[in-house]
């Protein structure tokens, strides 16, 4: 396990405001606000928080979804629009350090909580009707600032204010940025060994990776 790298600040925990009527006849749980005081994070994640499409979201690979404050602050500038802690659907909003150029399989110590980057966060159309801006799917994908999944590998609680220790970072560099892109698939072969690897992303590279030995 390497040393300490960084550390950053959770500025607000979120968790489901209300669920919301989208796509005609299906709904989401995408309205997540702050909450004040210690939240309990178990394994499946924040308590009080909850989702709605329970195939394609939640789950131990996807128990808490991070957004880091600075990336918030850039889609701010760009839709000259507030983007507040929750407005993406995420429970952490992180300042002082990277998140979706965090390490695939990072650890993240939280007060007495401690979690493991496993995935990027592939946008949806829920997401984009949700928010309310045009193509939003194909700019998010385009600007790549995805945010990160997290698996809870010890539980405990976390608060507004409390400090976000990287205590671990694996060798092979890989960041949540490169796994999204799917850039260079021989490169992203490396991620097989990485146990916090969430199933997902685990399909999208083995995939991949038969689609490249085929041609």
């Amino acid at each position: 396990m390497s040393a300490p790298e960084e550390t950053g600040r959770v500025d607000a925990v979120c968790v489901v405001h209300a669920e919301h009527p989208v796509l005609k006849n299906q709904r989401t749980a995408i309205d997540k606000q702050p909450v004040a005081g210690p939240v309990a994070i178990t394994a499946l994640g924040p308590a009080g928080d909850h989702v709605v499409d329970t195939v394609n979201h939640g789950g131990v690979d996807q128990a808490v979804y991070a957004y880091a404050e600075h990336e918030a602050a850039r889609w701010a500038e760009e839709l000259g629009r507030a983007i507040p802690p929750g407005s993406f659907g995420e429970n952490l909003r992180i300042s002082g350090m990277p998140v979706t150029d965090a390490v695939v399989g990072e650890q993240w110590q939280i007060g007495d909580t401690l979690l493991a980057v496993t995935a990027p966060r592939v946008p949806c159309a829920k997401f984009q009707e949700w928010l309310g801006e045009a193509h939003w799917v194909r700019r998010f994908t385009q600007r790549g600032d995805v945010g990160a999944y997290l698996r809870v590998l010890r539980e405990g609680a976390i608060d507004a204010g409390d400090p976000v220790e990287v205590v671990h970072v694996p060798e092979h560099g890989i960041t949540v940025r490169d796994l999204f892109t799917m850039h260079d698939i021989d490169r992203l072969a490396a991620l097989l060994d990485e146990p916090n690897l969430s199933a997902s992303a685990r399909y999208r590279i083995e995939k991949a990776l038969a689609r490249a030995a085929r041609a």
